[in-house]
């Protein structure tokens, strides 16, 4: 817990946040490694690795004056519930949507979210391609972040359509990074987006592969887009 505590820290956290926060990730971090056992939810398999990997992975951007700002946040493709279980555990006055394709990963992380008190979040199962075509969900976001997923030409035509005129999609990228941005430069002026900054200035030294790309939402999305599911990944937008 002492380790928890020091990473919230770290992203100055303040410290009555800290006090629910702590308890919960480690009683999520301990669920969801139980799980594990059971369920194919993350390659993770050490408490140390849960901590550095997915806890301050998915921070890194809490800082960020895009988040800060923000009320509404959609975290699309979850998984085993990163970066939005985080987030929405130092960020209780925001509204999050955790979004996942797999039924069984969505239905285990809304019951452990929900036992460590998370109540500023819903959980759905569905396509990113199908949800984003329906009104109720439609550039109704703020924020958008994804971490994981896709390659970047593929996740900007999943996760732009949420994104408002004027907010942001936020994108945790790895060592292939700057390849994937150049591939994407045509998807991101097609989709409305353009890319502010890159920042990696919140993970170690010793990581320089990590970053998290920050997409502005300039215009709309045209409406023929995201296209049906498949075809994004099978036909990106290069």
């Amino acid at each position: 817990m002492k380790k928890i505590k020091n990473l919230l820290r770290s992203f100055e956290i303040e410290e009555n946040i800290i006090k629910t926060a702590v308890p919960a990730m480690e009683e999520y971090m301990n669920s969801i490694l139980e799980w594990n056992k059971k369920v194919n939810l993350t390659a993770i398999t050490s408490r140390e690795e849960f901590i550095d990997k997915h806890l301050a992975d998915s921070l890194m951007c809490a800082g960020s004056n895009e988040i800060q700002n923000s009320k509404t946040i959609i975290d699309v493709g979850t998984g085993a519930g990163f970066p939005g279980v985080p987030l929405a555990l130092i960020f209780p006055e925001k509204s999050f949507l955790l979004l996942d394709s797999q039924n069984k990963k969505i239905e285990i992380i809304k019951e452990e979210a929900q036992k460590v008190g998370i109540r500023n979040a819903v959980f759905i199962q569905g396509r990113a391609e199908d949800l984003a075509g329906e009104e109720d969900y439609r550039e109704k976001f703020d924020i958008c972040v994804s971490r994981a997923v896709a390659p970047m030409a593929v996740l900007l035509e999943y996760c732009l359509p949420f994104v408002r005129t004027g907010g942001n999609f936020l994108a945790y990228k790895g060592a292939k990074w700057q390849q994937e941005l150049y591939a994407a430069e045509n998807a991101l002026d097609i989709l409305g987006g353009e890319k502010i900054r890159i920042d990696s200035s919140n993970f170690t030294k010793e990581d320089t592969d990590h970053v998290v790309i920050y997409i502005y939402k300039e215009k709309e999305t045209p409406r023929k887009y995201p296209r049906k599911a498949g075809k994004p990944s099978k036909y990106p937008l290069l």
